[in-house]
């Protein structure tokens, strides 16, 4: 029970701050770092002067982040209440971390798009830390290959021989 408890509220905290970092890097950090020297509200102020609706792109990019600490919030849930295995929780932790990628790679074109078409500058990320969250995906997706490997070794021992 202690295990399981202590998988599923790590779990959620793990995907709540990669939503946080997600969040923040496309919201923040690289539209600053995609136009040094602007603070963050004149670079709003810019995207709404050039009929930029920065409020969707920024209710785009939360409401990713909310889906995957929703996600999250199930899986913890489901799992303490159904008694899964720690194992199997944390597998649906890494699933949503390892899809996280995905999510920020796609969350990277609400505001960062409107920036980069507004001010003349590249779409690619800016910072550092959208690589961060790739690389935490790919760790998390090997996680699962990992878990899933081992998972068929221990199926094929535990099997019963079949007579030849």
């Amino acid at each position: 029970m202690k295990q399981r408890t202590t998988v599923a509220v790590l779990g959620v905290v793990v995907v709540a701050v990669y939503a946080a970092v997600m969040a923040c890097e496309a919201l923040v950090l690289d539209p600053l770092a995609a136009v040094p020297g602007e603070t963050l509200g004149r670079i709003h102020a810019h995207l709404r002067a050039d009929g930029m609706d920065v409020t969707a792109d920024i209710v785009t990019v939360i409401a990713q982040a909310v889906i995957g600490l929703a996600l999250a919030a199930v899986v913890a849930i489901v799992g303490l209440v159904r008694r899964a295995s720690p194992v199997v929780m944390g597998t649906w932790f890494l699933a949503i971390i390892a899809v996280g990628g995905f999510v920020a790679f796609g969350t990277g074109f609400a505001l960062g798009m409107d920036v980069a078409d507004s001010y003349g500058v590249g779409g690619e990320d800016h910072t550092l830390w959208a690589g961060v969250l790739y690389l935490t995906s790919l760790t998390a997706f090997l996680g699962l290959v990992f878990v899933g490997a081992r998972a068929l070794v221990r199926g094929r021992r535990s099997a019963p021989s079949v007579p030849a």
